[in-house]
């Protein structure tokens, strides 16, 4: 999903309020599961909804 709307690692962390290594942790799943909070931020920092990362 960051790929496809071409963000960089850093930029998605900033927009998403979360920390450049738990959001490469999550990507290269290292953190399998992350928190719903966690969840929420990026989606919000994506701009797009829960359904729409799952899939």
């Amino acid at each position: 999903m960051r790929a496809k709307q071409e963000l960089a690692r850093d930029t998605l962390a900033r927009k998403s309020n979360i920390p450049y290594t738990t959001l490469t942790k999550i990507e290269s799943n290292v953190i399998t599961k992350p928190s719903i909070q966690t969840i929420i931020k990026i989606v919000s920092g994506l701009s797009v909804s829960v359904d729409a990362l799952i899939k």
